[in-house]
């Protein structure tokens, strides 16, 4: 193989050791993940560099300087002259030969389970990579990527409970942004007519799979658009991104095949929980027969809250978990929506759409996501 006698210097963090009395085979891993073999003799490095050598643990990052060859089985390896331990591991890898497996442990120390299972450092990789194609495609189309202020003296734009701080030199409460939306729309009033922000909101409340108290959301206002337009927009983004990142519109996640092939299904709210949901159409459509029921699956109905919240609540339970394949749902009530227009066509419902894959809220315009809320299935 060509450059077999060249030399060369690597350095990495070792991840496996075979002794062999005066010889060590080793396996060092550098920052994309790639790992080599490294083959370590006493007689070659000397007595006073295999001493320290022996004393290495796994996870100590060490630089070599050597040539390659290819062992009797044609592994690629790298014939070390000299090394030198650039960084001391105080404590050792977790599981040395398995990889750590403890989710706990992997996700309180994150650095951990990022050198020790390759497949982790794909998705960081891949999230980088959304990122950027997010960036590219709205870009594209003549947005405007914008930063707004993350402490704010009212948390506007979302209904969640807020994380409470305070200015001291200009002695007031400020608030951890629950969301963007109403500095975004400033600058669509003072005529930025396409805008965007990618970054960070803080909601203080619960922990799951689904919420986090600190996450990043992707932000966008388009003027002279209708909310049809959005949802063409929305199919044509993540379409965009999916086929740049994975070759394919098709995706398996948690066992399913999920398509993202454009354009997306459009359900109305209220049809779906007969449809999907298995509520009667009569219920549906009559208010107090569909408040009665609101209640009796332990729905909380506020005073001057009632039909509207009914329908949202109820779907929630009986509908959202269901929505497998990409699916806009249309036809949301006023009295939930205050941000929103009314439609022109049923003065009881708004222009305003949301998004479900795999049984998940992925977009909703104005992003007023409700706080953590429990799920449960009729069969």
């Amino acid at each position: 193989m060509e450059g077999l006698n060249q030399t060369f210097r690597l350095a990495g963090r070792l991840m496996l050791l075979r002794e062999f009395g005066k010889a060590t085979f080793c396996h060092i891993q550098d920052g994309s993940g790639a790992r080599l073999q490294a083959y370590v003799q006493r007689q070659v490095v000397g007595e006073e560099a295999f001493a320290l050598f022996k004393k290495l643990d796994l996870g100590d990052i060490v630089g070599f300087e050597g040539t390659l060859f290819r062992t009797r089985t044609q592994e690629l390896t790298l014939a070390v002259k000299k090394l030198t331990l650039l960084t001391k591991s105080l404590n050792p890898l977790p599981e040395k030969f398995h990889g750590l497996t403890d989710v706990e442990t992997r996700y309180r120390q994150r650095y951990l389970d990022l050198m020790v299972n390759p497949q982790v450092r794909e998705v960081f990789e891949k999230r980088s990579a959304i990122i950027r194609l997010v960036r590219e495609f709205l870009e594209g189309r003549g947005f405007l990527e914008v930063e707004t202020p993350m402490m704010q003296p009212i948390p506007g734009g979302a209904t969640a409970r807020p994380f409470i701080t305070h200015h001291q030199a200009l002695d007031m409460t400020l608030y951890l942004r629950i969301a963007p939306e109403l500095y975004l729309k400033r600058l669509v009033v003072g005529g930025l007519e396409r805008v965007y922000e990618i970054n960070r909101n803080f909601r203080n409340e619960g922990l799951s799979i689904q919420h986090n108290p600190e996450f990043t959301m992707l932000e966008f206002y388009q003027a002279y658009a209708t909310y049809e337009d959005l949802m063409i927009l929305t199919e044509e983004l993540i379409a965009h991104v999916a086929q740049n990142l994975l070759g394919s519109l098709k995706l398996a996640y948690q066992g399913q095949e999920i398509d993202l092939t454009p354009p997306w299904r459009r359900l109305d709210l209220r049809e779906s929980l007969s449809e999907v949901g298995g509520i009667p159409r009569e219920v549906v459509r009559d208010r107090e027969a569909l408040v009665a029921l609101a209640r009796k699956e332990g729905i909380a109905l506020r005073p001057g809250e009632g039909y509207g919240r009914a329908l949202t609540k109820l779907f929630d339970l009986f509908v959202e978990g269901e929505l497998q394949q990409p699916t806009f749902v249309l036809g949301y009530p006023l009295e939930t929506s205050p941000l929103s227009r009314k439609s022109d066509t049923d003065p009881e419902v708004v222009d305003r759409f949301e998004l479900f894959i795999a049984g998940r809220e992925i977009h909703r315009p104005g992003a007023r996501p409700a706080p953590h809320r429990g799920r449960r299935h009729r069969h």
